[in-house]
């Protein structure tokens, strides 16, 4: 496992463990796999629903706290200062947890106009030591530029659907620039076409690997914190088995040139559901 190191200093897991749409009951088990498999990194959010279950998970695993990297996030309709720190304690007592890793804004949510405010309590709460590390999702360069011109400290993570038919490459030089991670969601676009993409296909074959397991690495050597989802025990061992190659030079360009920004979700400046 490679760590990347935050703008604060803070060492965060390059590959983690997403828990978007698994089920609360399903969570504990689901969490305890990935652990148990070497994800040391966990990310999860109030309006996933299964933080609870998650924090079943993390204890069963018996791994101690301080080796373990939890993300959640604070969800649109509790934006605003104080409703985000009631917000990040409910979801701290979900997850039985006495601190967060890194707590994140889910959305910009433009048409509310609230994440300047929600993100001073984001402040607030890292000042405090209740969270190691504060970011973003979904900001578009302009959110980003609002919050560095207005806060006092920049985000560590810019949390992005990201995959190759979405490369976000002009976004990535804005937070390159601003020494902002880009962590991607959605990062094998939920399974669809990009994997059985005939580059991606083929570049599996000559390593003998999944089509998920290139694209994966090409995360990875993008310099992009990456975070799979998957429930399948196989394919959570799959997703993690992606350090014993390297793709290319080449092959990496092949699959930058697969970019035609299509997404599976909603453009951060349309996103305004509560």
């Amino acid at each position: 496992m490679r760590n990347v190191t935050l703008n604060n200093g803070l060492s965060m897991p390059q590959l983690g463990f997403g828990v978007w749409q698994v089920n609360n009951d399903e969570a504990a088990s689901v969490v305890l796999k990935a652990i148990e498999t070497g994800y040391r990194s966990i990310d999860t959010a109030m309006i996933y629903k299964n933080e609870m279950g998650v924090g079943q998970g993390i204890k069963d695993s018996l791994i101690a706290r301080e080796e373990l990297f939890i993300t959640t996030k604070v969800w649109n309709a509790d934006q605003g200062y104080e409703a985000t720190l009631k917000a990040f304690d409910a979801s701290l007592e979900r997850l039985g947890l006495d601190y967060i890793d890194l707590y994140l804004i889910h959305w910009p949510t433009p048409q509310f106009d609230q994440y300047i405010d929600t993100y001073k309590a984001l402040e607030k709460l890292y000042h405090e030591g209740r969270t190691k590390a504060i970011g973003v999702c979904n900001f578009d360069s302009d959110h980003l530029q609002r919050l560095l011109d207005e806060c006092d400290l920049p985000p560590a993570v810019n949390q992005v659907e990201c995959h190759p038919f979405l490369a976000q490459n002009e976004l990535k030089t804005f937070c390159k620039k601003h020494n902002i991670y880009i962590e991607s969601w959605s990062p094998l676009m939920q399974g669809g076409e990009v994997l059985n993409h005939p580059v991606v296909q083929g570049i599996a074959r000559d390593h003998q690997k999944t089509g998920a397991q290139v694209i994966i690495r090409w995360h990875l050597q993008n310099d992009s914190i990456v975070i799979p989802k998957s429930v399948t025990p196989s394919r959570i061992e799959e997703n993690f088995n992606v350090f014993d190659f390297e793709l290319t030079d080449d092959e990496i360009e092949l699959i930058n040139n697969l970019d035609r920004g299509v997404r599976k979700g909603p453009k951060p400046s349309e996103m305004n559901k509560r």
